[in-house]
């Protein structure tokens, strides 16, 4: 096999707001590359990467699907691996995760929306990352539809420097084709299915001002980004060539100084040919990302990792899905080295062996056996026995860790039950397998009452968990009414001393600490712990059991028993015995002075508080207002559309939230539309609170017995 330069590979994704054509773009791009032979339509529920059932049904993206096509470009042939994600807020997991492991990234926009509330998520998500970008305005055959307003929305709302590359020629029903900026030559699409349908000609009379003035721009944006070529444009702006903007603008695009912007009608088979000639021109390969930065467990220094086939191999497992035929299958972005099916790797996390028995190249759901993978590739192994999404697999002898990935806590759950005696066992295998899958997924057992309870990031989310378990599965449950997922927090300091002693003839137990418990410094998730112990009173040995010891006892309030979202404790001082004293006496005697001293620091609960953005007509703005009004929102603002229709920005309680989209649909006749987002944990008003405290029936020392 011949060598494979990596400079002609792009590992890109498809990232926007829900109802943009992210699904849509990937079918045309995976048709003009010639990975199908026709098209597969989200409204048909024929998507070729929506395999789900639930996916075809619901017309959305529920996982992201990988696959890989082959685009020929100025005469190269590039390797295009493709992922095109959801746009639900309830699976930004997904996301989170693709774009974790991307060299970059295509975020579409509908012409008529423009930046929604879900597109501004991405987009910072994709910036977490480091993730350069191309603007793919879509849609732009519906009423309403402006590319340069869209373009300038992009400048105002995410801050990025958004350039166009090309502009529409005509729009709304009269949407032609496109200028291409450069070249200076306007494209013609016909609306049909063939390979090439388009034509080239000369751009029409009543554009050439705009054409000149938008190239002009171009090629400024492009200048700024290359001293070189800033001198050069200095001194006569037209001796630019076409190959010294595209350089430019791409290492604009890499460095993230740039947004190339480029628009077209995916559903209408337009632009999306010129869509994927731009990705092999601004977006990068992995040899320009560069090395990855990664530690070395073995002595915690940071090492970088060459994207060479020649170096150790290591890569990370950005996702675990289950497969009825080939059981659990782990997708792999390889970011160094060379791994060959049958081998075996070391895993970073738990320092075990894994054997990767086979490797797979996937197309959506389907998989191609591979030999081999090397630096760069995105492929997907069997064979794991202990694997999670985030761990870090390396060559054996090595034990190198990536930086992992970050998820939200569930902010949502349910109690469930199997409707039958048999089905006991099933339905825990299913949802072990679930939680798997989706790190924002969660499964607990409540002690008190004996239930199942499943967590989730939304009503929609777990509404797919459900039908997952009944039909993948073969699982019916019964579900109880959904649930807020509150916490708890305390808002006083306090110092208190713990003496645990226990003497039952033999070795006995024995720990003294002195801690001042408090809330936590503002931004801290968690438990914020300071060893100010001097001369040896508690030793040092002891000093993480009393930290372990605060950090279990935090998984359950004072209050209610909800998990305590974030506290501060000091450990001044203590004392120990030379023979009685252990590890397990330290931790016990740091959970009883959580027990003892929390009620004396004014506990309260939290409840997590949604951003809540509704776009509507404006005759039914003034029933949604009062509506949200009555659910305790709070309006942050209130904006208008070009179209005419308004915007209404509020936060609201999740717990007043449960089944808002149909009361929405009641109120406007079916015309609005809303996005929610977990936002922040807001304390819950005393009366509510009181409320909540007795319907858990919690004892303090519940969980302890």
């Amino acid at each position: 096999m011949a060598k494979r330069d990596l400079s002609y590979t792009r590992n890109i994704g498809i990232m926007a707001h829900i109802d943009a054509g992210k699904t849509t773009t990937s079918e045309r791009i995976l048709y003009y590359t010639g990975k199908t032979h026709k098209i597969g339509e989200v409204h048909e529920g024929a998507a070729t990467m929506d395999w789900m059932v639930q996916e075809q049904e619901r017309g959305i993206t529920i996982t992201s699907a990988a696959t890989t096509a082959f685009w020929h470009y100025n005469g190269d042939t590039y390797q295009i691996n493709l992922i095109d994600t959801p746009g639900h807020v309830d699976f930004t997991v997904e996301v989170e995760r693709s774009l974790r492991v991307l060299d970059g990234t295509i975020a579409t926009f509908c012409a008529v929306g423009r930046v929604q509330p879900q597109s501004e998520t991405v987009w910072r998500q994709a910036d977490k990352y480091g993730v350069p970008k191309i603007a793919y305005v879509n849609k732009m055959d519906r009423v309403g539809a402006d590319f340069l307003a869209c373009v300038e929305e992009i400048k105002a709302k995410l801050g990025a420097n958004a350039v166009p590359i090309c502009l529409p020629i005509g729009a709304e029903e009269k949407f032609q084709g496109i200028v291409d900026l450069l070249s200076r030559k306007a494209i013609y699409y016909t609306s049909d299915e063939e390979l090439v349908n388009y034509v080239c000609k000369p751009v029409p009379d009543e554009m050439q001002d705009a054409v000149a003035l938008w190239r002009d721009k171009l090629v400024e944006a492009a200048a700024e980004c290359d001293e070189t070529l800033m001198e050069k444009y200095f001194e006569d702006p037209d001796s630019l060539t076409e190959e010294e903007i595209i350089a430019a603008l791409r290492k604009g695009t890499i460095a993230m100084q740039i947004v190339p912007a480029c628009c077209g009608s995916s559903f209408k088979n337009k632009g999306v040919q010129f869509l994927l000639d731009a990705v092999m021109r601004y977006l990068p390969s992995p040899l320009d990302v560069g090395e990855t930065k990664a530690t070395n467990l073995a002595n915690d220094q940071e090492v970088r990792l060459p994207v060479s086939e020649t170096a150790p191999f290591c890569g990370l497992v950005f996702k675990i899905a289950t497969d009825p035929f080939v059981g659990r299958l782990a997708y792999i972005r390889v970011y160094s080295g060379h791994l060959d099916a049958g081998s075996y790797v070391l895993n970073a996390r738990s320092d075990k062996k894994e054997r990767v028995a086979r490797l797979y190249q996937m197309h959506s759901n389907h998989q191609n056996p591979i030999d081999f993978v090397e630096a760069g590739d995105i492929c997907a192994a069997v064979g794991f026995k202990d694997l999670r999404t985030g761990d870090t697999i390396c060559a054996e002898g090595r034990r190198y860790s990536l930086e992992s990935m970050e998820f939200p806590d569930p902010v949502i759950g349910i109690a469930v039950e199997p409707k039958t005696q048999k089905d006991l066992d099933k339905l825990g295998v299913a949802l072990s397998k679930l939680a798997e899958e989706d790190p924002t997924f969660t499964v607990k057992s409540d002690n008190e009452t004996g239930q199942t309870v499943i967590s989730g990031m939304g009503e929609l989310h777990l509404d797919i968990i459900v039908d997952r378990l009944r039909r993948e599965f073969g699982v019916e449950i019964n579900q109880g009414a959904p649930q807020v997922n509150y916490k708890e927090t305390i808002t006083a300091s306090v110092q208190h001393r713990e003496v645990f002693k226990k003497q039952t003839g033999g070795r006995g137990k024995f720990a003294d600490i002195i801690v001042e418990i408090g809330p936590a410094d503002e931004g801290v998730i968690g438990l914020q712990f300071d060893n100010q112990v001097k001369g040896g009173n508690v030793p040092k040995e002891f000093v993480p059991s009393v930290q372990k010891g605060f950090e279990s006892a935090m998984a359950n309030g004072v209050l209610a028993g909800y998990e305590v979202q974030s506290l501060k404790v000091t450990l001044l001082d203590g004392s120990y015995h030379p023979v009685d004293s252990d590890q397990l006496s330290f931790e016990l005697a740091a959970r009883m002075a959580f027990r003892h001293a929390c009620p004396k620091c004014k506990p309260v609960i939290l409840e997590p508080i949604m951003s809540l953005e509704v776009v509507t007509p404006e005759d039914y703005m003034g029933d949604i207002v009062g509506d949200l009004n009555r659910r305790r929102g709070q309006i942050v603002a209130m904006d208008s559309t070009a179209n005419g229709a308004r915007i209404v920005k509020a936060y609201v309680p999740l717990a007043e939230q449960f089944g808002y989209v149909t009361v929405l649909r009641t109120l406007s006749s079916g015309r609005a539309t809303s996005t929610m987002t977990f936002d922040h944990y807001a304390q819950v008003p005393p009366a509510m609170a009181k409320d909540i405290v007795e319907k858990s029936g919690y004892r303090l020392g519940d969980e302890e017995e």
